[in-house]
């Protein structure tokens, strides 16, 4: 692996690294959603100099693996598990980056160029913002739409989640936790010893 770059192939790679890491939805969404603190709005550049070093100015031949650790412990610092296979498909691109870049081949950091950003979007759950009623009503269609591919364990009593049992009904009721608001009112157990 050459780490002497030009300083045409260091800026393009420079300039590669960032586009890549802005492509890298897993990642966009931890820093778009702080969850590695506040200062998450600096930690793409961070890690971009981070790579950016690892990959030009280590002493020893730098191996896939170590630029896997890398991306892994950053997550770690935006208090992220990625398990979608996104650490590996990254750090193989950057690799290849790497090489080309070396070569003088620019090609992958102008295919980067020529893609557009990915929108990462989530659902903020609990707000009632006017912006967030129309994300919120797409997100119930949405949910109408795939109820069908839910599964459903049924106890082994009985044969349908729909069927009841109208003589297990009442001790059921009784027996049931009831939620208030959020709350899950229990009965006391003098109260139980009174009802029956």
């Amino acid at each position: 692996m050459n780490n002497n770059l030009t300083p045409e192939a260091a800026a393009q790679l420079q300039e590669g690294i960032s586009l890549l890491l802005s492509r890298w939805a897993a990642f966009q969404m931890a820093v778009q959603n702080e969850w590695g603190g506040r200062d998450s709005g600096q930690k793409p550049q961070q890690l971009a100099d981070n790579i950016f070093h690892l990959l030009t100015q280590s002493k020893d031949r730098v191996y896939i693996d170590d630029v896997e650790l890398m991306l892994d412990e950053f997550m770690d610092t935006l208090n992220t598990v990625i398990e979608d296979g996104s650490i590996e498909e990254v750090a193989e691109k950057l690799m290849v980056m790497h090489e080309e870049c070396s070569e003088g081949n620019f090609d992958s950091v102008k295919k980067l160029r020529e893609t557009s950003i990915p929108n990462v979007s989530y659902v903020r759950q609990g707000s009632n913002d006017s912006e967030d009623s129309e994300d919120n009503n797409e997100d119930d269609t949405l949910s109408k739409d795939n109820s069908s591919e839910m599964e459903i364990d049924a106890p082994k009593s009985q044969s349908s989640p729909n069927q009841k049992d109208p003589s297990t009904d009442q001790t059921s009721q009784r027996e049931t936790p009831q939620v208030v608001d959020g709350w899950t009112v229990v009965p006391s157990r003098r109260s139980k010893g009174k009802k029956k």
